[in-house]
């Protein structure tokens, strides 16, 4: 390895030494984003203003093995207290693991049917909806690049938007109602759990993080307790 090789290895080496200190901002910037969304659906779901309840009895194998109260309060207590420890980096990788089925088990049984999108597609290309002489008329490749985060209840949806913004046009201020941003649908697609999912199993691999988090200062008293012990 010549010198120039050397050197920059080095200086490679350095910076990532450097950066070790702090790679606990990865952690928290995921628990900040995380930890309030969760504890506002977990509080949502205990005083009854969430739709949670009417879904329990239409929950697909295996996940209606328990009583639906069972699951209610599992789910909310998960939610609520596993939030407010997300947010303290408390037991971070151990209270990321139920919260993380938690959310599978949302985007399986609750949004799965309603395909990705969390917000329905404003005006889908035509080539995503059948029988047009678009989608006849293009190959797979285009259809996927085009379509790949729909399907025909996000269409459906679509179509709904597309019908109220007409009425709002006709009958309503629709400048004034549509002015500080497009008029969207909700669609309760998976896209919103499937990202908190992805975030929820990082923090399960990267912990709360240095400096930032309870999880390394009881590490560090534990560790010290140990030693003061031998």
């Amino acid at each position: 390895m010549n010198t120039t090789t050397q050197t920059l290895a080095n200086l490679y080496d350095r910076l990532i030494a450097y950066t070790r200190h702090i790679d606990g901002l990865a952690s928290l910037l995921l628990r900040l984003i995380l930890g309030p969304v969760l504890i506002a659906a977990g509080w949502e779901k205990i005083t009854g203003e969430n739709w949670f309840g009417s879904m329990l009895d239409s929950f697909p194998f295996p996940f209606n093995v328990l009583p639906p109260e069972v699951s209610w309060f599992l789910a909310s207590i998960t939610e609520f207290a596993g939030g407010i420890a997300l947010l303290l980096g408390l037991g971070t990788r151990l209270i990321a693991v139920p919260l993380a089925i938690t959310m599978f088990v949302a985007a399986w049984a609750v949004h799965l049917d309603n395909g990705w999108p969390a917000i329905a597609p404003s005006s889908p290309p035509a080539v995503c909806i059948a029988e047009t002489k678009a989608n006849q008329a293009s190959n797979v490749f285009e259809r996927y690049i085009k379509c790949y985060n729909l399907n025909e209840r996000t269409i459906e949806a679509s179509e709904r938007l597309a019908r109220a913004r007409s009425i709002l046009r006709e009958h309503g201020n629709f400048g004034y109602l549509n002015g500080s941003g497009p008029l969207v649908k909700l669609n309760s697609g998976i896209e919103f759990a499937a990202i908190y999912l992805a975030m929820l199993i990082a923090l399960i691999v990267i912990g709360g993080g240095r400096y930032l988090s309870l999880d390394y200062y009881l590490g560090l008293w534990v560790r010290r307790a140990a030693r003061n012990r031998a």
